[in-house]
């Protein structure tokens, strides 16, 4: 699995590379797709009746595939640009009252975490933390030690709690519908908000996507999609009570009347022109991976090579994984005693081995994907392990 894939990725073929959880490499017949959308809209006419039909077939067709892989109605599907703005417009819509508390995952991104102390500021909020960070060891027991931390951390007056799907930073997945659920049993059913940036094209997404009130993916990282492209899940409760925030045409039933209503369902939360031939390439994307196996089958493949390279890495004097067990997705994070993740990622990169180091907790992670080779790990560990014995030499 994965070869053929691989074979059609350019970057790919002169580096090593571990940084799917950034962006991942886009296969060549996803770029000819948008290079083909932007030649269709041009012999059309940008802005001419005969191009309408065709731009609203190529959205239309990305929403239907997405709702697939998603586990949801289309019309429960808005399109972003990333995975912030994905968290944002939404969550800045809910009817928030002064005093209200949001609970906050120690592992979130600081993009989200920002926006969350913001609207904190605006409306008189209260943050709180919700530790996770240090959930290292395997799935279950990771599952019933969140469960009793969320059962003691929420109170009345709890209105949100942010948590991450697959955690960027330890690589840890989070029982998102057991979380969900737990939520939907408690007194006041707080809104569940969950970063889906590392999810959406290495894991099977649909239960969680389903059970979240704000779902945030994007199409450039695990998807290997084009960058400027994301999307948000919406439940049926949040479209119920939510209203829009930024605004602009594409949020309005009839962009013709002044008078027009907002859609009813979730493209409220889309706002003006996007760039259409993104949709063309990210559902190309999506076909490719799809030919590769579903979704259990890629993840199978991925939590193989993980697991591989974690245990390796364990083996090497001086080299600590973050998890206690085998990583259940694709990041595997770490730490080289002695050396400074910068450094370590700077080394790595003169050897054209590409991984990234992580500010909070001070680390490195690699991540792999349905395309990475056992090579590429063999490289990685050699190249790490060569380190190692070059600074106990100078020591």
């Amino acid at each position: 699995m994965g070869e053929t894939l691989r074979s059609l990725m350019p970057a790919l073929a002169n580096k090593t590379y571990f940084n799917y959880g950034g962006q991942g490499p886009l296969p060549t017949p996803s770029l000819e797709a948008t290079i083909a959308a932007w030649q269709r809209i041009q012999e059309l006419g940008p802005f001419t009746g005969d191009v309408w039909p065709f731009l609203e077939a190529t959205t239309a067709d990305l929403r239907r595939r997405l709702a697939g892989w998603l586990g949801v109605p289309a019309e429960q599907l808005a399109f972003t640009e990333n995975v912030t703005s994905g968290c944002v417009l939404p969550l800045w819509g809910l009817p928030w009252r002064q005093g209200d508390q949001l609970l906050v995952s120690d592992c979130e991104h600081p993009g989200v975490v920002a926006a969350c102390g913001e609207l904190a500021r605006r409306h008189g909020l209260e943050l709180r933390s919700l530790m996770v960070r240090d959930l290292v060891q395997g799935p279950e027991s990771a599952a019933a030690a969140l469960t009793a931390r969320l059962e003691e951390a929420l109170t009345s007056r709890t209105r949100l709690v942010v948590l991450s799907h697959l955690l960027w930073n330890t690589g840890q997945v989070m029982p998102i519908a057991r979380v969900a659920a737990q939520l939907h049993g408690h007194p006041c059913q707080p809104w569940l908000l969950v970063d889906a940036a590392q999810s959406l094209g290495s894991l099977p997404v649909a239960e969680a996507a389903s059970a979240a009130d704000i779902y945030a993916c994007t199409g450039h990282k695990w998807c290997c999609g084009p960058e400027g492209l994301g999307v948000v899940a919406l439940s049926r409760r949040l479209l119920a009570e939510g209203q829009p925030t930024l605004i602009g045409w594409r949020s309005i039933s009839q962009e013709g009347s002044a008078e027009s209503a907002f859609h009813a369902d979730a493209r409220r939360f889309e706002v003006a022109t996007s760039c259409l031939p993104l949709f063309a390439g990210l559902n190309r994307s999506l076909e490719l991976l799809e030919a590769e196996g579903d979704a259990q089958q890629r993840l199978g493949r991925i939590r193989t090579l993980a697991g591989e390279l974690w245990q390796r890495l364990g083996e090497l004097p001086g080299v600590d994984p973050l998890l206690e067990v085998a990583p259940p997705a694709g990041l595997v994070s770490f730490t080289v005693a002695g050396q400074a993740p910068e450094a370590v990622v700077r080394g790595l990169g003169r050897r054209r081995i590409w991984l990234r180091s992580l500010d909070d907790p001070h680390c490195l992670r690699a991540c792999t994907h349905i395309t990475t080779t056992t090579k590429e790990v063999d490289l990685l560990l050699a190249a790490l392990e060569g380190a190692r014995g070059q600074d106990r030499s100078n020591e």
